[in-house]
């Protein structure tokens, strides 16, 4: 990618974060005089922005995922420090980010710490522009995700938990599980050395070619449900965070690019295509027999 669009890139990103931040901020109850979540919006690309030193100078993307879920967690709890008023449901949102956060963010460090290196940034952590385009982009994804949930933090109504919330922590709780089950069975599989050019076809996989992003796109629908009934006005612009995140992984960084890998690797291999005719591409369902 040229330097001219990698800055493109970056601004690009800047504009959707300022246009959402703005649309939020109408709503927003405020810190010092200004509205918390522009302050949070501002904690994640400068979380980003000094992470992209460290890594360009020494040119490895190790800590990249790491920094990404740590930005998570510090921008929610910046949020929850700067609000007046705490109720269940604030902390409720904290948590469920907290762990989700937490373990994916671990995971995918100790993966790529096992395998050595993440492919995708290959050609990518020795260009200037381009590799902090990458961790701009990682910023405007930290806040695009927790768009709802702090739209319903900073949001100047407050109200008691309701059945929606334990609906939300429910259908959450749902996509964590799917999410963790997932990445360990896969995980298992290819430590198993007699495996390195076969593919996943068991537990989970078995029902779903991408389990974990099932869960993944579930566990922030649930975030979003138990968002809402705080929500008012322009706050509704935060719905862009469930949508956003389901996009992502069904067209840009998820499902679309494995599918086009997985067909590029085995795509000529009979028990492949008949995986691909057997098993459902996202929800899971039985195999078709």
């Amino acid at each position: 990618m040229s330097n001219r669009k990698s800055i493109m890139g970056i601004l690009v990103c800047l504009a959707s974060a300022f246009v959402v931040t703005e649309a939020l901020s109408l709503d927003s109850a405020t810190v010092q005089g200004y509205p918390i979540v522009v302050v949070c919006c501002i904690t994640a690309f400068a979380i980003q922005w000094l992470s992209f030193i460290p890594a360009y100078v020494f040119k490895t993307e190790h800590f990249y995922d790491l920094a990404g879920s740590l930005t998570h967690i510090t921008v929610m709890i910046v949020a929850l420090v700067s609000i007046p008023t705490v109720t269940l449901r604030d902390v409720l949102l904290v948590l469920l980010v907290f762990v989700w956060a937490s373990r994916l963010g671990s995971f995918l460090f100790f993966r790529v710490k096992e395998t050595g290196s993440d492919e995708r940034f290959a050609r990518i952590k020795s260009r200037f522009w381009w590799f902090l385009m990458v961790w701009t982009l990682q910023g405007l994804w930290v806040f695009l995700t927790l768009a709802m949930a702090l739209a319903a933090l900073t949001s100047n109504y407050k109200a008691d938990l309701s059945a929606y919330a334990w609906l939300g922590a429910g259908i959450w709780a749902l996509g964590f599980v799917f999410e963790v089950i997932a990445d360990h069975q896969k995980t298992q599989f290819r430590r198993d050395p007699h495996k390195k050019a076969e593919f996943i076809t068991h537990g989970l996989w078995s029902w779903s070619r991408h389990p974990n992003y099932f869960g993944e796109m579930l566990l922030w629908i649930g975030v979003a449900v138990v968002s809402a009934p705080v929500l008012s006005g322009w706050q509704w612009v935060s719905l862009i965070s469930p949508i956003f995140v389901i996009f992502l992984l069904l067209k840009l960084s998820g499902v679309e690019l494995l599918e086009a890998r997985g067909k590029k690797r085995w795509g000529q291999n009979p028990a492949y295509q008949k995986y691909l005719e057997q098993t459902s591409k996202l929800i899971p369902l039985p195999p078709k027999v």
